[in-house]
């Protein structure tokens, strides 16, 4: 099994991820991982912290001569800004007069219920493992997924519909997405310049007024074969896992698969996908087809060949420059609510390090399907396996 773990604080001396269960033999470009890390710290409204990071992994296991060897693998990715805290969050005793508080709670953000649960009298060890930080660890981890999907047919990739009231409306083909993503300066990451520009200017009301702004990004999984995820057990659905992955990202409220807010108000004529045949198998293996793909490709906790779809919600960061109102944990008498230096909006790094999370599900689920110690063997057994697809 395919599984990933990090660890670290968003001002500790580095962040860590160990991902384990990856085949032997498969290449890996460690300027692809840079390149990833490098999307995820992009996009308009990002705050003061990405001027003083440049993430960089640095493998310290598992990855030999350019490839993995089927063992851990374990990287590292240091934080820049450890130097100004090194005094400030020592391992050892320390000076507690260093010691930085974060002396009132945000509403919206981990710090009370985290504090209250772990017996804190300030929330500033919730504030340094609840920040979005971490996810950098996990895009790291996710690029190293990606680099096996591609082998394997797979392309895992993400673009923003919505920044504050500004929304996508009109459709879209995955070459543009790709060509989105490859663009070398990342504004919103929005496939449309003119609608982009429009949530720039959402971006720019909330900075004005000491605001945040929150939106949807969408992850597309292009090439999922049929027949990934299961409808057998409720644990094992292709939408469940796929919608705890992305859930699990800091400020993301809500997940929706393929058009499953919309269906929810709409007849059944609306939004099933009438199935079609065709003469040749396409890019998933199979010659059923579909016109359009309101389910997401997704049906019944099985991926049905169509691209995958799926959406986060993210709420408004909870770090205010204007706070609301809160209480002092030492006084508890009402304060403004603490300020961290922080962003203002985050749409598209958190698009990015959901492309992470979907990657490293649908690349566990894949292996579980057809195993393999060796890309190699991976490959034979998919090859096989699209051959009775195409041939049913």
């Amino acid at each position: 099994m395919l599984r990933f773990a990090t660890a670290g604080e968003s001002h500790g001396e580095a962040l860590v991820a160990l991902l384990s269960g990856m085949p032997a033999g498969v290449p890996v470009d460690e300027t692809f991982v840079a390149r990833e890390l490098w999307r995820r710290q992009q996009g308009y409204g990002r705050g003061g912290r990405m001027r003083i990071e440049t993430d960089t992994a640095h493998i310290l296991s598992g990855v030999r001569h350019g490839a993995t060897i089927g063992a851990p693998i374990a990287l590292t990715i240091a934080n820049r800004d450890w130097k100004n805290w090194e005094e400030i969050l020592p391992v050892g005793a320390g000076d507690p007069a260093k010691h930085k508080a974060v002396a009132s709670p945000r509403p919206g953000h981990a710090d009370l219920p985290g504090a209250l649960k772990y017996n804190f009298r300030d929330a500033r060890y919730v504030l340094e493992r609840a920040s979005a930080r971490e996810s950098s660890a996990r895009v790291a981890a996710g690029s190293l997924a990606k680099l096996l999907l591609r082998e394997l047919g797979v392309e895992v990739l993400s673009h923003v519909v919505r920044v504050g009231a500004v929304e996508l409306t009109r459709g879209y083909q995955w070459e543009e997405i790709v060509s989105s993503t490859a663009r070398e300066t990342v504004l919103l990451n929005c496939i449309d310049p003119e609608v982009e520009q429009q949530m720039k200017g959402e971006v720019d009301r909330a900075l004005r007024t000491g605001d945040t702004v929150g939106g949807v990004f969408e992850v597309v999984a292009h090439g999922v074969p049929v027949g990934i995820g299961t409808h057998a057990n409720w644990d094992e659905r292709l939408d469940g896992l796929l919608a705890q992955a992305v859930m699990s990202l800091q400020a993301v409220k809500a997940v929706e698969l393929g058009r499953g807010v919309t269906a929810a108000e709409s007849m059944g004529s609306t939004v099933h996908d009438a199935i079609s045949y065709a003469d040749e198998a396409n890019g998933s293996g199979t010659r059923f087809t579909r016109e359009r793909n309101n389910a997401g490709g997704i049906e019944g906790g099985i991926s049905n060949g169509e691209d995958v779809t799926v959406r986060g919600y993210l709420k408004p960061i909870s770090t205010l420059r204007r706070p609301l109102g809160s209480v002092s944990f030492e006084s508890r008498e009402p304060v403004k609510a603490a300020y961290e230096r922080s962003d203002v909006c985050v749409v598209p790094a958190a698009g990015v390090a959901a492309e992470a999370m979907v990657a490293l599900t649908l690349a566990r689920l894949m292996l579980e399907k057809f195993g393999g110690d060796s890309l190699q063997e991976t490959s034979r057994n998919l090859k096989s396996y699209r051959e009775q697809l195409a041939a049913y």
